[in-house]
């Protein structure tokens, strides 16, 4: 962190604790050019660093995820393609699991489909990517149908949507009975499956 703004140090550094990220605290002026650190200040100040590698404290003004994204694109930005592919564990519980630049940004769990995808909405809509995919489990395919038929309803835009066989991520995880912890591992594993059913989904205002 490089900022003499005692207000959004606060916020970096509660944000980042929330990450568990660990950081440096700086002046703006013992910045170079050569730094290869990401630097976390303020608009005002930003002016006084001479690199790029740089986010600004109104860009942590989003979800823990979104936040976590952005450092990882700026990081990453230029050196490989930018994906985004959620894992959809549907159940009773839910899990879910978040990878861009295939680097996973979430591994959470939810027991209501309307949360899940206000925050999957969140996700699609915050997060930068050249591809969005949506992978779901095929366990229970009621809640999967359901998940989907909302996102398509909620979020304006396209991405792929694949349904995974859930059958083979099981068997690697069925000593696993700490609540929630099952279903966000099954997510993790169907994120690194190819999905049987791959679909594009289109906005309906798109199809008439």
């Amino acid at each position: 962190m490089a900022t003499v703004s005692g207000k959004s140090y606060f916020k970096f550094v509660n944000i980042l604790r929330c990450l568990k990220l660990n950081f440096d605290s700086v002046l703006p002026e013992e910045i170079t050019s050569s730094d290869k650190r990401l630097i976390l200040t303020t608009v005002h100040e930003s002016s006084k660093i001479p690199t790029n590698l740089v986010l600004l404290d109104d860009e942590f003004n989003y979800h823990p995820t979104i936040i976590r994204a952005k450092i990882v694109e700026k990081l990453q930005s230029g050196l490989s393609y930018s994906s985004l592919v959620i894992g959809i564990d549907p159940g009773s519980r839910i899990g879910l699991s978040v990878f861009y630049y295939e680097k996973e940004i979430e591994s959470s769990f939810y027991t209501s489909t309307d949360d899940l995808v206000s925050h999957i909405v969140k996700i699609l809509v915050g997060i930068n990517a050249q591809r969005k995919v949506v992978k779901i489990g095929n366990g229970t395919m009621r809640i999967a149908r359901q998940i989907v038929n909302s996102l398509n309803l909620r979020f304006c835009s396209h991405f792929e949507l694949e349904f995974v066989d859930e059958r083979k991520t099981s068997l690697k995880i069925r000593n696993c009975n700490k609540r929630g912890e099952r279903d966000k591992i099954s997510a993790r594993f169907i994120t690194k499956r190819e999905g049987y059913r791959r679909h594009l989904i289109l906005p309906l205002s798109r199809m008439g």
